[in-house]
């Protein structure tokens, strides 16, 4: 303890300070006493933070968390303030030293029958911190205090709310470190999202510091960059931890999360059966010393001045201010927050208005404060629209495509004068995908979106009213690049909206169950429009969808991309557009033709030039429009290319799906309207039932392969040995395809943005689009060649057996298509998680 100097307020909230007890990271800590004589610890947040609204938002819900932690072997929450000028908590005060004094000052390494009651009481602390939703994130020995009766954990939760200045760094705007160098996990080091299981590695690294007396991984010995590397890639030196407890130590450290023992296994494995002291005389006589100095303590008054020592410099004995920490405004006392946590705070008294904290927003939403509802509505309504906006894209692509033969009739348009109409789309929207999630991260998700779908609505209006085709062609520009801006913008409200793997499971999950049957709902949405009204009204319907998703996104929170860092990659959006553009009017000039000619390759070798000169600007500039990190970790590579695999098959899949449909059964039959609402059932269960709820508890390859050779068998059971339409299988095909995309889609989705922070949610969505619109141009492709290549051998006798052989050789190459993805992501994606913005590859 040192005594108080000048710059110390004398009262924060309801407690007198007696003394200083330390400093950390995130500000000074005190000793003060209540009204009614009890002895607290106060932390006061630094005034630096407190003018950050963000900060202020995760201290809040940090705190409200934190209070609800119980158990024997933690320091209880008793007050906050996040609303204060400066915020501050208070918990309460542990009459003892901490882990480091007692083993690196006052006794040395610790006996094992000590080291093993620790690991039980440290356990069950952390059991109880998680019990509440909450992960600690920076267990060391300095926040493990020692006193008679055993250890107590402080400072549980309260690191979180640092994060908010990290951005996609270890260290925050001030060069403050989030963790400890010496008891950091693998998943913190490379920034990877943290779950429970780091608190489980931190704590096998504090007993072995208990046991050893020495850091797990030499940090003292070489610089900062070096112990980093060791804690991602290095095994640990256990020499020196007691036999009884080497085994699991080790389990502790093991660097894959999933193999960790969780708080409550640990607890069991090293449960205390006897009651008695549990440290060493030598430790015990050092407490009872403490004990008696904290009551002989004599506080002095904060109002003297300094002493001079003779030589006219300050005296040592009197502590000096800590130039780092400017002064903090006067504290006015305020009541005890025991109402639970703050919300719409507002700006410290007298800070600027720009320092006001926004409205939470899907950005900054946490799964440590579920009793928040604001957010959490947010974060529903921000699904809601993204899930509206991708099903209206994609019914409106479909539902186009249905009117064609309509639109060719009625505008007396040829054969040759179809093809720009398609062309003008799949351009303009593959080739902008880059550009719309770059533009979300730059100007923000909700402003994309209400520009997006303005320019969608404005399209609908001018492609339904069309009285020439090139009109028509002028709609479907238009159309596709506002999808393109659309598509990334939506999904990256899922991606930033959604924190921990389950939250992110779930959302994912109903994201895919709203818009994965999307195409199967346009067939059905097309033929039953044509058979009632005209095809103009295929193009006038999906307005009403966008106004709806227009009055949604105006009522989403306003987003903050303006203080991300993130600039305008100029090259980036030329290289990536440009070899976009070039790739997908090449495959589709392939695809209208039904045969490579010199202008396709030309086209398509075009854009793989360019689009490797995208992805190596991407690397080596410092502000890239899509993160390294994203398309470099392998688990995030193979999952895109599994994305790419099974976009090509998911054509065949409705390809031969609209072919059956109008062949055999017309859309307005009962088996028809049976068969496109069963794949979108399919879907939903296989998304929200089976991977949302195994996401967490399976590794995200099984998830991936199991879906996908499920919705591959799906498409083999609609093809007989002939290539006629075996008779009862249309319905449990659709069933287990629909099911097995569903598996498959949420992981993938959710392993392509593990661990990107929401100011590069869009960029990684785009890939995401990106990678499936590529896919599907390359079925597309595909499709062309195979119809063509049919046609040539069609007589005027034999039509029926050349659609059946279309028909079956479509449903092969998708089946194909789908079990290589399959294998691309059963051996690419790892069982860990992908390393986030700063990270090393798993």
């Amino acid at each position: 303890m040192d005594q108080l100097i000048v710059e110390d307020p004398p009262r924060i909230g309801p407690y007198r300070l007696i003394a200083r007890l330390g400093a950390g990271g995130m500000g000074l800590v005190y000793l003060g006493r209540s009204e009614g004589g009890r002895t607290v610890a106060v932390k006061v947040v630094q005034a630096e933070y407190a003018g950050n609204p963000e900060f202020r938002r995760r201290f809040a819900r940090e705190v409200a968390a934190a209070r609800r932690v119980g158990g024997s072997w933690t320091a209880a929450v008793l007050d906050a303030d996040p609303e204060a000028a400066v915020p501050w908590v208070a918990t309460q005060y542990i009459p003892g030293p901490d882990l480091h004094s007692v083993v690196a000052k006052d006794f040395g390494p610790l006996p094992e029958h000590s080291v093993h009651t620790l690991a039980n009481r440290l356990a069950l602390a952390l059991r109880a911190v998680h019990g509440a939703g909450l992960i600690h994130r920076d267990l060391k020995p300095s926040n493990v205090l020692v006193t008679v009766d055993g250890p107590r954990v402080i400072d549980f939760g309260i690191a979180r709310a640092m994060d908010s200045l990290a951005g996609d760094s270890l260290l925050t705007s001030t060069g403050m470190l989030i963790g400890s160098p010496g008891f950091m996990s693998p998943e913190q080091v490379r920034g990877l999202e943290l779950t429970p299981a780091s608190d489980v590695f931190c704590l096998g690294a504090v007993l072995v510091y208990a046991a050893t007396g020495r850091l797990l991984f030499g940090a003292k010995d070489t610089g900062l960059n070096a112990h980093l590397f060791r804690i991602a890639e290095e095994e640990a030196d256990l020499t020196g931890v007691p036999e009884p407890l080497l085994e699991l130590v080790r389990e502790c450290l093991h660097k894959d999360p999933v193999r960790r023992p969780t708080p409550e296994q640990v607890a069991a494995r090293t449960a205390v059966d006897h009651e008695g002291e549990w440290l060493p005389g030598a430790v015990l006589a050092q407490l009872g010393r403490h004990a008696a100095k904290l009551l002989d303590y004599a506080p002095a008054s904060p109002a003297e001045a300094p002493a001079e020592a003779p030589s006219g410099r300050p005296d040592p004995r009197v502590p000096s201010p800590r130039p780092q920490l400017p002064p903090p405004p006067a504290y006015a006392p305020t009541a005890p927050a025991h109402s639970g946590p703050a919300r719409g705070f507002g700006p410290p008294p007298g800070a600027p208005a720009d320092a006001r904290p926004a409205t939470p927003s899907a950005d900054h939403q946490d799964s440590t404060a579920p009793q928040d509802s604001a957010p959490r509505g947010g974060r529903r309504r921000g699904l809601a629209v993204a899930s509206l906006v991708q099903l209206m894209v994609v019914l409106s692509a479909t539902a186009f495509t249905m009117a064609v033969p309509s639109v060719q009739a009625d505008l007396d348009v040829g054969s040759a004068g179809l093809s720009p109409m398609f062309t003008a789309y799949v351009v303009s929207f593959g080739a902008l995908l880059l550009l719309g999630g770059h533009l979300a991260d730059l100007v923000g998700r909700r402003r994309t979106l209400i520009i997006g779908l303005a320019g969608f609505a404005a399209s609908c209006a001018l492609g339904g009213s069309a009285g020439d085709p090139v009109t028509l062609v002028l709609a479907r520009v238009l159309q596709g690049a506002s999808a393109a801006l659309l598509t990334p913008a939506a999904l990256s409200l899922v991606t930033a909206g959604s924190t921990g793997p389950r939250e992110r499971g779930r959302a994912f999950g109903v994201y895919v169950a709203l818009t994965g049957g999307s195409s199967a709902l346009g067939l059905l949405a097309g033929g039953t429009l044509l058979e009632s009204l005209t095809w103009r009204w295929c193009l006038y319907a999906p307005l009403a969808l966008a106004v709806i998703a227009l009055i949604g996104a105006l009522t989403l929170p306003q987003d903050r991309p303006g203080t991300s860092g993130i600039r305008l990659d100029l090259p980036g959006v030329l290289l990536g557009s440009g070899g976009l553009a070039a790739l997908t009017y090449g495959l589709g000039a392939i695809e209208s033709g039904g045969s490579v000619n010199p202008l396709a390759v030309l086209l398509i070798s075009v854009g793989i030039v360019l689009l490797t000169a995208f992805l190596w600007w991407q690397i080596r500039t410092s502000g890239p429009l899509l993160a390294p990190y994203v398309f470099t970790d392998r688990s995030r590579a193979g999952s895109l290319l599994a994305l790419l695999l099974a976009g090509t098959g998911a054509l065949a899949l409705f390809a031969a799906l609209a072919f059956y449909v109008q062949q055999f059964c017309g859309y307005a039959s009962p088996e028809a309207w049976t068969l496109l609402l069963v794949l979108p059932a399919g879907i939903a269960v296989g998304s929200t039932q089976v991977s949302a709820r195994l996401l967490h508890r399976a590794a995200p390859r099984v998830l991936i392969a199991a879906g996908l050779v499920l919705a591959a068998a799906g498409l083999l059971l609609l093809t007989g040995e002939d290539g006629s339409l075996p008779p009862g299988r249309a319905v449990p095909s659709m069933v287990l395809t629909g099911l097995g995309l569903g598996m498959a889609w949420v992981p993938l989705f959710t392993t392509v943005t593990a661990g990107v922070p929401p100011r590069q949610a869009g960029a990684a969505s785009a890939a995401i689009a990106t990678a499936q619109q590529l896919g599907e141009a390359i079925g597309g492709m595909l499709l062309g060649v195979v119809i063509a290549g049919l046609s040539r051998l069609e007589s005027s006798q034999d039509t029926a057996r050349w659609l059946l052989g279309a028909y079956s050789t479509v449903l092969w190459w998708g089946f194909g298509a789908l079990l290589l993805a399959a294998l691309t992501g059963g051996l690419l994606v790892t069982a860990r998680e992908p390393r986030g913005p700063g990270g090393r590859a798993a």
